[in-house]
């Protein structure tokens, strides 16, 4: 409640600063025009379980904080981070999501407190949190607690001492063996997952300086958590390891915790073999619904939304109190789903999971500027990503879900049509999905009589008289119709910034072009690395170049609408030139000592492939202990591992990620 005092308190004094606009909401069975007056307090659900969250995946607490107008005037009721632990601080603090960087490095703890290069410090995170409360926004923190980095040279020592004084103790004993079979639950526990040391969370030691970690994130403002791979953490009656602990890790984390009781906490259990889902709800509280997000991607690509394929959880007998996604940043980086739907098709998905009464849906923000060609878009850790989550559709859905919550809940596909479906809630209001043909509109509803306006479009008026809904205007394909009247409150459109679509984001010229985008304001401005900020129109084109210090260069475009609610955008432009390696390119390899063979390999890889398969191609000898190896086609940002073969008792360098290539360099081993 103490947010929502706040909100109102923010919401008056915008309302203070803007003469036209007062609170205006229609009354039920009313029509509601938007010529009506509008108003500046965004209605968040008062519990996080009642409304939406967005994933904020990469972005900065800076960025979130910056954003948090917009967020609110999409309807959101929450924000869910990155992880926000220290963290391997991969390929010399790259910063691109998938590249000179990699956005997985902040999923490799190296200490359990607030603060890593990726995503802020722990005073910007309660920065954040602070701006979030004026709003009425809740905050959920993504949180690991069952594995470190596999470069365990990097974990603290504050965490080996709690782990029990070394990594022999900090991890399972079985922590050699890597994870295969999923089925074995025993093995799914302690057994290594993709390479990342299997933390013991049975120990108590470790779980009071876990516990010490979840208070200070409450202490700064967190709301709730989502516990990372929480399916190879142990349940209460689970078989485990006979090191004399028990398995009440799941207990003491949502009972021992500060505000308890109001936590939103939830994990993430892929469903697959012998995953226990009703189970681990119970004890956590709540789960994701990974094949119910696979069953809403199937239907909205095939055009089948027939009831029967989108009404079950697939949760067997266990409560809905789950996490639902279209899709979440697991499978759209691992499964290809990615490449198989259209931002349009999200958001078709993402009507349906929020008009549902039941659930949380969380809502993924793809990378910025990505395209079925581009899975990763401007690349960048830190800046927001794509506006889609701002779309008029997410934001109507979204609100439309706060002023239905009590509403039972009835799904439909009108005409016996599995191309569409109608979601009603109670008599108060419908959501109706159409992914293929235009879809006549007459056919019976238990929406209350009256005459409704669109929410999406804001202009296509809906009757129902005697039961039945009528248009003169068909849905269009690929499209959402949101109707209530109680409840709804009228919100001017917010102010768009951005680039072109078409902005190359790396150039390996002197510096590239770019042109600025803006509508529905008037004082549009945009700033150049902390620079000048400076007013544009539409369409106005800037000059980037990289400075003495970067080959970054960092753009933030600020705007405001009517109501003075401000809008913002962080856009950067990589230069290419320092780490774009030329055919003909040669680095070299000092040989360390005699424990490696004479015969020594280069393994050279990118995003997209490699040099040869492991270990690589061979390099030549240039003098006695030196070799080199020569690039014979252009690559851009490879790593290197230099190794003597792939036998049993073969050496490499480094262990794990490869090293960054450098021009001439000659690498030596540290």
């Amino acid at each position: 409640m103490f947010k929502r005092i706040l909100s109102a308190l923010l919401s008056a004094a915008l309302i203070a600063g803007v003469s036209s606009a007062f609170y205006g909401c229609s009354d039920n069975g009313g029509s509601t025009t938007d010529t009506a007056a509008v108003s500046a307090d965004f209605k968040t659900a008062d519990n996080i379980e009642d409304g939406t969250i967005l994933q904020c995946f990469c972005w900065s607490f800076n960025t979130i904080k910056e954003s948090m107008a917009d967020i609110a005037a999409a309807g959101f009721t929450a924000v869910q981070t990155s992880p926000i632990n220290e963290c391997l601080e991969g390929e010399n603090g790259g910063m691109e999501l998938y590249g000179n960087g990699k956005w997985y490095y902040h999923y490799q703890p190296t200490d359990f407190k607030i603060g890593n290069y990726q995503v802020g410090t722990r005073d910007e995170f309660i920065e954040m949190c602070d701006e979030a409360d004026k709003y009425g926004i809740k905050v959920v923190v993504d949180v690991i607690a069952n594995h470190t980095t596999p470069e365990t040279d990097a974990v603290s020592e504050d965490l080996i001492e709690a782990g029990g004084g070394s990594l022999e103790t900090l991890y399972h004993k079985n922590n050699d063996k890597d994870l295969t079979d999923y089925r074995n639950r025993l093995a799914c526990i302690p057994y290594k997952l993709g390479g990342l040391p299997d933390i013991n969370t049975e120990r108590t030691s470790f779980q009071d300086y876990f516990l010490e970690y979840i208070n200070d994130c409450i202490a700064c403002g967190a709301d709730g958590f989502r516990y990372d791979t929480a399916k190879h953490i142990g349940l209460p009656d689970d078989e485990k390891e006979d090191d004399g602990f028990e398995n009440n890790f799941w207990e003491r984390v949502t009972t021992e915790i500060d505000n308890a009781d109001s936590i939103f906490n939830y994990g993430e259990v892929l469903q697959g073999d012998n995953d226990r889902i009703g189970d681990y709800i119970e004890a956590i509280g709540r789960t994701t619904a990974s094949t119910y997000g696979s069953k809403i991607r199937s239907g909205i690509t095939n055009d089948n939304i027939d009831t029967a394929v989108v009404s079950d959880y697939w949760l067997g007998d266990s409560s809905p109190n789950v996490v639902t996604w279209v899709e979440s940043h697991d499978n759209y980086i691992n499964d290809g789903t990615w490449s198989q739907m259209t931002n349009e098709q999200v958001i078709l998905g993402w009507a349906i999971i929020t008009a549902r009464k039941d659930g949380t849906p969380l809502f993924f923000d793809r990378p910025y500027n990505c395209s079925f060609d581009n899975e990763w878009g401007m690349n960048r850790i830190g800046t927001q990503g794509d506006d889609m989550y701002k779309d008029s559709a997410v934001s109507a859905v979204n609100f439309f879900r706060t002023a239905m919550i009590g509403e039972d809940e009835n799904l439909v596909n009108p005409n016996n049509d599995s191309t569409a479906l109608m979601i009603e809630r109670g008599e108060k209001g419908l959501v109706i999905v159409n992914t293929s043909d235009e879809l006549t509109v007459d056919f019976e509803t238990n929406l209350a009589d009256g005459t409704y306006t669109d929410r999406v479009d804001k202009e296509t008026v809906y009757t129902v008289k005697k039961g039945v809904i009528t248009c003169e205007t068909p849905i269009p394909e690929d499209s959402v119709v949101v109707l209530y009247n109680e409840g709804y409150t009228n919100y001017a459109q917010q102010a768009e910034v951005g680039v072109a679509d078409d902005t190359e984001f790396t150039y390996d010229t002197s510096s590239t072009t770019v042109t600025l985008t803006c509508s529905n304001t008037d004082n549009a401005t945009y700033s150049i690395d902390g620079g000048e900020e400076i007013s544009y129109s539409n369409g106005d084109e800037i000059t980037i170049e990289p400075s003495e210090d970067s080959d970054v260069t960092t753009v933030i475009l600020r705007a405001e609408n009517e109501q003075n609610i401000k809008t913002y955008e962080v856009v950067e432009f990589t230069h290419e030139d320092n780490y774009i390696i030329t055919k003909g390119t040669t680095v070299y390899f000092e040989l360390p000592d005699s424990s490696w063979d004479d015969t020594v390999y280069a393994y050279v890889y990118d995003d997209y492939g490699d040099n040869d398969s492991w270990p690589g191609v061979e390099m030549e000898l240039v003098s006695e202990g030196l070799y080199s190896y020569t690039f014979d086609t252009v690559w851009s940002t490879p790593y290197i591992i230099f190794n003597d073969g792939d036998a049993a008792d073969s050496v490499q360098y480094p262990e794990g990620q490869g090293l960054t290539v450098v021009a001439d360099k000659t690498y030596t081993v540290e």
